[in-house]
Parts: structure tokens; C-alpha cells; sequence
């Protein structure tokens, strides 16, 4: 009657106010929502704050409040079931455990979790819009009684199958992708800069050619497993303290396949793939660097059950050379004249990655001093017609010794600049 709803509905009120005075967060950090950093050292404090710890909460912690679930899920109050659904999806594929390990993302996929367990029940909904969260709390929280909550919307995104609500199904996982492998290669300074190919021997898996990766022996029967009913997964139903979920692990039996085979193959043990090794060519292009990665298509580890190869890496290491320096596609050499070339001015042979060149030594040139030759430094990668520039670092070379016939030049000279300057 209209008395009882008037009781319970300020009931819940009440309770709802009692809620939001134990959210906030007490001296001891219970009430974070994840483990935050105390401090190491803890100054004199005075007997009567009893054996309370000092916490500090780090920038970017979470403190547990009473929440709105629309704003947990990121949607409007007039939102519809579909936009619900959408949106935990979308931020349930964020913060999932298995995606994202972190102490901060397993919280907020709790909160969107309960947000959604909420919201997307039309009852349980209204009540909510009615009464706050403490209309809702009092079923939820799991134990006996406590609503069913469903992951198959998550793994449904993770593994392209649903897990299958009450009753329901999952079919197998396809099979899985190869592994990728790396493989460091050490090349030339001018292999980098100009390319060419290098003969690599790698040892990977490959499929069976008895059993053509299936890992059954050819004649032999295969049926569906008894024991998960082709489904690959047994399901059990397990207490949290968000309700009862249901919790899907791989049959025991079939490894998940879904099926029992009556013989495997012997070649390769059942498994569907062989270690091989296996001479390739790599295609080294223009102005690679040390650091850098070739993908080789398809020449990882094969999959087992007929999946995708994975890829093989290939890491580039640069040798130094003994007279080019590399930056970027910049390149960097030093020149040595001698102090009668810096003073009157010469032109002289330079080496380049291309050859020697010749290039004019300005008179007067001071020590340490750098010149430039465009275009003759490395090709841009994946754009080879584009070069970068070599600088050369000029040192002048002062003799330690000098002739008699020398020095009385050289003295000569330095008269007569002295001369000049008075």
C-alpha cells in the first residue's frame, strides 16, 4: 500500500545517505580503491592519533565514492540498452585483466562491470533511477540470491566466440598464428648505405608434410569429445563478490580442440609442425640503420591445425667504419692539411662513400672548420633519390719539427706580419 512504499522508499533513502558518509576514504587507506604509496618515513605525531598510518594518495589515484554508473560507462540517462551495451563493451576491451594488467585498470573494470550489471537490467534499472545506488545494493554483492553476471559480451570480443550464457555454446578458437622470430644481422657501412642482399640459415617450425599440420595420423578416426561436447570449453559457475559468473576453462580432455583423435601422427608427435632450418635471402634496402627491423612475411614458427605462419624479423646492427661517421643520413669524415694549404688555399681530394672528389680548400681556412658536399651522404630510407649531405672537419696539421732554411722563412714571415700590423 501506499504507507509500506513510503516506509521503504524512505528506508532506502537513508541508507543511501549512510552509503555516502562510509565512501569517503579513512585515515588507514581502506577505502582506496587500489594500494597506494605510504611513506617511507612517518614524523612525531602526538599519542591521542592513536595507530593511524599516513598515507599520501599519488597523483592520479582513485578514492572510492558513491559513483554514477551513467558517467562510469560514459553514457547518457536516456541512453538505450544497445548504447549501454556498446559502451561497456568499448571500455570493457580497455581494461580487462587480460589486456591491461595494471592494479588502477583491474578497478575500473570492476566499477564499469557493476555499472553495467546494473544498467543493463530494465528492473534493476529503475530502481537505480528511482532510488540511487542504494536502491540497488541490496542485490547485488554475490552469495546466494545475487544476480548472474555474464562475460560473454568480453570474450566474445577477445576471442571472436561467445562463452555462452546459460546454456549456451562456444564454438572452438580457430586455430592459433605462428610465432614470430628475430634474427640479428651485422652488415657493412656501405651495404647499409647502398643496399644489397645477404644469404641468411634459420632454424624455425615447420608444418608436417605427413599429417599437413593436423597432427592426426592419415587413416585415423577423429570424433567429437565427449566430455565438452565439441565445444572445447567446460563451464562452472562461481561466487564473487560481484554475484555469481560464470567461468569457462579449457576441456580437459580434447586440450580444446573439441575433438578426440584416435592416433597422432608420429612424423611430428601430434603436434602438426617440424623444426626445419632453412637458407633465405634478405633483400637489405637503402639507408637502413642499426636498430631497425626487416619484416620477412611468413617465415616464423608455422602454426599447428593449418593457422597462419608468423613473420620473421630481421634486426639490423651497423659496423663502424674507420673513416665515416654516420647521423642520421648525414655523414661525417675529417680532412688533414697542412698549415701552407689552410693559409694560401688549395684544392684537394676528398673521400666520400661514393669515391674521392675534389673540392676547393678555401685560403685561409681556420682549424676545425667544416665544409659541406650535398648529396653525397646517405640515401633517405624509402625514398633512395634522396641523399643527405657529408661535412668534412678540416684539421690543420702544424709541424713539430722544422728545417733550418724553414724556420728562417716561417721568422721571416712573422716579421713582416708584424710590420703590417704597425
Amino acid at each position: 500500500d501506499a504507507w509500506s512504499q513510503s516506509t521503504m522508499k524512505s528506508f532506502i533513502l537513508v541508507a543511501a545517505a549512510l552509503a555516502g558518509l562510509c565512501s569517503h576514504p579513512v585515515v588507514d587507506g581502506a577505502a582506496f580503491s587500489r594500494p597506494v604509496a605510504h611513506t617511507s618515513r612517518v614524523a612525531a605525531r602526538p599519542a591521542a592519533w592513536g595507530s593511524a598510518r599516513v598515507a599520501r594518495i599519488e597523483r592520479g589515484s582513485r578514492v572510492r565514492m558513491a559513483g554514477d554508473y551513467y558517467a562510469t560507462l560514459g553514457v547518457s540517462r536516456s541512453a538505450d540498452e544497445k548504447e549501454i551495451k556498446s559502451a561497456y563493451r568499448r571500455m570493457a576491451r580497455q581494461y580487462h585483466p587480460d589486456v591491461n594488467p595494471s592494479d588502477e585498470a583491474k578497478s575500473k573494470f570492476q566499477e564499469i562491470s557493476a555499472a553495467y550489471e546494473v544498467l543493463s537490467d530494465p528492473q534493476v534499472r529503475a530502481r537505480y533511477d528511482q532510488f540511487g545506488e542504494a536502491g540497488v545494493k541490496g542485490g547485488m554483492g554475490g552469495g546466494p540470491g545475487g544476480p548472474d553476471f555474464d562475460l560473454s559480451d568480453i570474450f566474445e570480443s577477445f576471442f571472436g566466440g561467445g562463452m555462452g550464457g546459460p546454456g549456451g555454446r562456444r564454438r572452438p578458437r580457430g586455430p592459433p598464428q605462428g610465432e614470430d622470430l628475430r634474427f640479428d644481422l651485422e652488415i657493412d657501412f656501405k651495404t647499409a648505405v647502398f643496399g644489397g642482399e645477404r644469404s641468411i640459415r634459420v632454424n624455425h617450425l615447420e608444418t608436417c608434410g605427413t599429417c599437413s599440420g593436423s597432427g592426426v595420423k592419415p587413416g585415423a578416426a577423429v570424433s567429437t569429445c565427449s566430455t565438452c561436447g565439441g565445444t572445447g570449453v567446460v563451464t562452472q559457475v562461481v561466487s564473487t563478490i560481484l554475484g555469481r559468473m560464470q567461468q569457462q576453462t579449457t576441456c580437459p580432455t580434447c586440450g580444446g580442440t573439441g575433438q578426440q583423435v584416435e592416433a597422432y601422427c608420429g612424423t611430428c608427435d601430434g603436434r602438426g609442425v617440424v623444426n626445419r632450418a632453412k637458407n633465405l635471402k634478405v633483400n637489405i634496402p637503402k639507408g637502413v640503420d642499426s636498430g631497425q627491423r626487416l619484416r620477412v612475411r611468413n617465415e616464423g614458427n608455422a602454426a599447428p591445425k593449418g593457422g597462419q605462419p608468423g613473420d620473421l624479423y630481421v634486426f639490423i646492427n651497423v659496423q663502424e667504419d674507420k673513416q665515416f661517421r654516420r647521423e642520421g643520413v648525414d655523414i661525417y669524415t675529417e680532412l688533414k692539411v697542412s698549415y701552407i694549404d689552410a693559409i694560401l688555399g688549395r684544392r684537394v681530394k676528398v673521400p666520400t662513400i661514393d669515391g674521392e672528389v675534389e673540392i676547393d680548400l678555401p685560403a685561409g681556412t681556420q682549424p676545425n672548420t667544416t665544409l659541406r658536399i650535398e648529396g653525397k651522404g646517405v640515401p633517405k630510407l624509402n625514398s633512395p633519390d634522396t641523399r643527405g649531405n657529408q661535412y668534412i672537419k678540416v684539421i690543420v696539421q702544424i709541424p713539430k719539427k722544422l728545417s733550418k732554411q724553414e724556420r728562417e722563412i716561417v721568422i721571416k714571415l712573422d716579421e713582416m706580419s708584424k710590420s703590417a700590423a704597425r
